[in-house]
């Protein structure tokens, strides 16, 4: 089926997008427009600095979760494709308060170079970087350790809520770092689609499915799955999922986890529900608590329709972190 789309030239949604978004919080956000990065409005105090950023077409992430509590400042590249190391390294320089920089890089190649690439250009300006990569999507796993590995996917969020409020709280660059890989290590993601999405300017989605049929392990950047699955009830296929992330965690009677059922962009809020209840009860037949959740569209992949499930391990210290104040245009409490 062919789609219709709000927009001008496609050449130019991403600027005109970030435009349009930091027009909408004024008080939270600054735009500076080239290079491209998006800053908080009002600049922190004496702390260490988090930048994120990636591809476009996943929002609101990167730039949805600036603000305190959480980034100082995200990077958008153009639809699904990296920012430049110029754009992260401008960013990177300009919001570093003498504590050092958190760079917080999603495992695709592009990101990984041109965020390295931008930190070696700080650090030769004196700034101290360092980098936690997030690789939670379980469908990009390889059983012998080839290829690029595991895709970052939605648990970046959970990521930059947790090491936002570590760092609020003025802790050193070196524990920010080492806290935010331990969170990694313990978070896996799984995605399943009922459509694919449709790139700007583009009305042909990027693949077809069939009326009874699911793509299973589908990425944020609209890559295909691992392999297909009937079409079954939400019941069914959030089972399908959690019974792969309880294993590749190791869940266990009496474990504590964060939850986020992500939208992938146009499944409705009302199926999100549905699939986290879903989820809560499943986890609560095996004995894993739900410390904390998250519903909704958080980490999106254009149009698509489906959602991802992330289950990271959750402990006091995490739940604390998580329930620090955050305010940002996406996600404020």
């Amino acid at each position: 089926m062919s789609r219709r789309q709000f927009v001008n030239d496609p050449e130019h949604v991403v600027p005109e997008a970030l435009e349009g978004f930091v027009l909408a919080h004024p008080g939270l956000l600054r735009l500076h427009p080239d290079p491209a990065y998006v800053t908080r409005a009002e600049p922190a105090g004496a702390k260490v600095a988090l930048v994120s950023g990636g591809g476009s077409g996943h929002e609101p992430l990167h730039v949805g979760f600036v603000g305190p509590g959480m980034l100082d400042a995200a990077v958008p590249g153009a639809v699904f494709a990296s920012p430049t190391a110029l754009q992260v390294a401008a960013a990177t320089t300009a919001v570093d308060t003498g504590r050092g920089v958190l760079q917080i890089v999603k495992n695709y190649t592009g990101d990984l170079l041109n965020f390295r690439i931008a930190a070696e250009i700080a650090a030769d300006e004196g700034i101290e970087v360092e980098q936690v990569l997030v690789d939670d999507d379980l469908a990009s796993e390889r059983a012998d350790g080839e290829g690029p590995g595991r895709r970052g996917t939605a648990a970046v969020v959970v990521v930059e809520k947790l090491c936002g409020a570590l760092a609020e709280r003025g802790a050193a660059l070196a524990d920010v770092a080492a806290f935010g890989r331990a969170l990694v290590g313990q978070a896996r993601s799984m995605g399943v689609a009922l459509a694919a999405g449709a790139h700007p300017g583009e009305s042909e989605p990027a693949w077809l499915l069939a009326a009874d049929e699911v793509e299973l392990g589908v990425g944020i950047h609209g890559e295909r799955g691992v392999g297909r699955r009937p079409f079954a009830g939400a019941d069914e296929l959030a089972a399908d999922l959690l019974d792969r992330l309880v294993g590749a965690l190791g869940l266990a009677r009496g474990d504590d986890v964060f939850v986020v059922v992500n939208g992938l962009g146009a499944t409705h809020g009302l199926e999100l529900a549905l699939v986290h209840r879903a989820v809560h009860h499943q986890l609560a037949g095996r004995g894993v608590r739900v410390a904390r959740s998250l519903v909704g569209p958080y980490v999106t992949s254009l149009d698509m329709a489906g959602l991802s499930i992330t289950l990271v391990r959750a402990d006091d210290e995490r739940v604390a972190l998580w329930d620090a104040p955050v305010r940002t245009p996406a996600l404020t409490w």
